[in-house]
């Protein structure tokens, strides 16, 4: 019998506050739930406007711990009542000075499974990154969920294969890309990188994106969320360039196995001639 999972994501807009933007998440999660899905991953920072924007000091006061923060502790009771796994993007205080551009996943009975913390940290017009996270230090971790195994790499990491290799490697099945790009930064390049680690990794990616223009700068976030198979092909339609939208696909986890027989990049891989890729 073919191993199907229906899985979600949700590309939203800023409501302005975070009461009202946790709150329409949960309602996007209850219809993916009504409609079968088990699994659901959100945008980066999804409770939170894109406040990387700008250089303030005052935007500290999205941040909260993870997990006995409030928003993740909201999550967790969530997954227990859609029974759903659900990656939940925040932005982390650790202590005083300590803070990092987080995912949490949480298992389908409400348990908090570990965290993933961003890797690679930009700092450029619009996204000022690095006034506000350190680089994540947390590995790449694989996450053993009721759906499978499903890691997370965010937004400015997709840029850079290591971490999707990483992810494989620790034997993922599906990896959340909760992102926050816009349109006139790197548009053309969403619907060619994701494909492409997908390919190269031999596992699903759900590709996530803001959507709509927020209070803090000229962003214009294009939204255009999809799944992508290990053929690198969409699956399904890819979401609007406009328009919040709940995404919910059925992604056939035989087809890692398929592929991976047929493209035998694992098999083929020379890791004791790679040590030159990781020199300073």
């Amino acid at each position: 019998m073919a191993h199907v999972v229906r899985a979600a994501l949700v590309q939203a807009t800023w409501t302005g506050d975070t009461e009202s933007m946790i709150a329409k998440h949960e309602e996007h999660a209850r219809e993916a739930a009504r409609q079968g899905a088990k699994v659901i991953g959100f945008q980066e920072v999804f409770n939170a406007p894109y406040f990387c924007q700008v250089q303030d000091s005052e935007h500290y006061r999205w941040a909260e711990p993870v997990p006995d923060g409030p928003t993740v502790r909201r999550m967790q009771d969530l997954a227990r009542e859609t029974g759903m796994v659900i990656v939940v993007p925040v932005f982390e205080i650790e202590d005083a000075g300590f803070y990092y551009n987080t995912a949490a996943v949480v298992d389908a009975d409400g348990s908090y499974l570990g965290k993933y913390r961003k890797h690679h940290i930009p700092q450029v017009k619009g996204f000022w990154e690095k006034f506000y996270f350190r680089p994540g230090n947390a590995g790449w971790p694989v996450f053993n969920t009721a759906v499978g195994r499903v890691g997370v790499y965010i937004c400015y990491d997709r840029h850079f294969p290591e971490g999707w290799r990483q992810l494989g490697l620790g034997g993922a099945q599906l990896v959340y890309n909760p992102s926050a790009t816009s349109r006139g930064l790197s548009a053309y390049l969403w619907q060619l990188e994701q494909p492409a680690a997908a390919v190269a990794n031999e596992y699903f990616i759900a590709a996530i994106n803001r959507v709509g223009r927020e209070e803090y700068g000229d962003n214009d976030f294009y939204g255009t969320s999809y799944f992508v198979d290990p053929r690198g092909q969409f699956v399904g339609e890819v979401a609007s360039d406009k328009q919040e939208e709940l995404v919910v696909r059925d992604l056939d986890f035989d087809l890692i196995d398929q592929v991976r027989q047929q493209w035998a990049f694992y098999r083929d891989r020379r890791p004791d001639a790679y040590e030159g890729l990781v020199q300073p």
